[in-house]
């Protein structure tokens, strides 16, 4: 089968300046996209700032001959996000792909949390995604054309200890990721996260023995067969690493349904609302009212 290209097509990939991005965008720029590699160049937390990561991936990817240009800008306020985009379209004229990546660590017990500890991974993360992909949105709906990766986690969809902020802001993105999906279908925009599972600066140190074998290059295939035209899914979240890419996904068990029950039917029919049998997925809110109403005419 023919090898996937991005032949004319502009990513920005933010957080690129190591770990996941790096890859992302050192394999989208291989396939033939032109890449604005976005990092602030800040620590782990967040804190500080340094262009020469950004800047060494752009100089990798142009002396390997793509086409790229370091931006620097911070991705947790309007105006960073709107400068990264600005910067995509003053270089290349047009934006094709995002890939939300940028992240910061500031992981403590819940009872332990500051109000900064909080603030500052949700700017990053959720916000992060929201001030970039926005104004690129606008330029995908006048093309007709669009793909959007957000990097969620497991950490969200399932929880991790210790990681209450940076999981709120993860599961936020898979909210964010399904909206987009219904919101831009019709302008042949598609957006889909992943949740990767790789060793990078900000997981070394959580990964034990199996760091080694989970590499951050291992998900960029993924990233770029979700960036490209082929993309055949819209509005889903998969979880990928060590070479192994897997579907997340939220079901909606028939559960238990009778107008006007009390407080002890619950607990005697519990046994019957967790019962995963007969179990759907659904791709919208409407698909959840339907078996709603459909039971509720059975329980007439």
């Amino acid at each position: 089968m023919a090898e996937l290209g991005f032949d004319g097509k502009v990513a920005i990939v933010t957080g690129a300046g190591g770990g996941l991005g790096r890859e992302h965008a050192l394999l989208l720029a291989d396939r033939g996209a032109r890449l604005v590699v976005n990092d602030l160049g800040g620590a782990i937390d967040g804190t500080g700032g340094d262009e020469g990561p950004a800047q060494k991936v752009a100089d990798e990817i142009n002396a390997a001959g793509g086409i790229a240009i370091a931006d620097g800008n911070s991705v947790s306020n309007p105006a960073g996000g709107a400068a990264i985009v600005q910067t995509a379209m003053t270089e290349f004229g047009r934006i094709d792909i995002v890939v939300n990546n940028a992240g910061i660590l500031r992981d403590k017990t819940f009872h332990n949390l500051e109000d900064d500890e909080l603030s500052d991974v949700v700017d990053v993360h959720l916000k992060g995604a929201f001030y970039v992909t926005r104004p690129a949105w606008v330029h995908m709906r006048e093309q007709g054309y669009g793909r959007v990766i957000n990097t969620a986690s497991a950490s969200g969809i399932i929880g991790n200890f210790g990681q209450s902020n940076y999981g709120a802001a993860k599961m936020g993105l898979v909210g964010f990721t399904n909206v987009l999906a219904l919101e831009g279908a019709k302008h042949n925009i598609k957006a889909n996260a992943i949740a990767p599972i790789a060793r990078t600066r900000m997981t070394e140190e959580l990964l034990g023995p199996l760091a080694d074998s989970l590499q951050p290059g291992e998900v960029a295939p993924l990233v770029a067969f979700l960036a490209h035209e082929d993309c055949p899914v819209n509005g889903e979240t998969f979880s990928v690493g060590g070479g192994r890419v897997a579907r997340f996904f939220v079901g909606l068990t028939p559960g238990w349904c009778s107008p006007g029950h009390s407080v002890e039917d619950v607990r005697d029919q519990w046994e019957t609302i967790q019962d995963q049998d007969g179990y759907i997925v659904p791709k919208t809110t409407l698909e959840e009212f339907r078996l709603l109403a459909k039971m509720l005419k059975e329980a007439q």
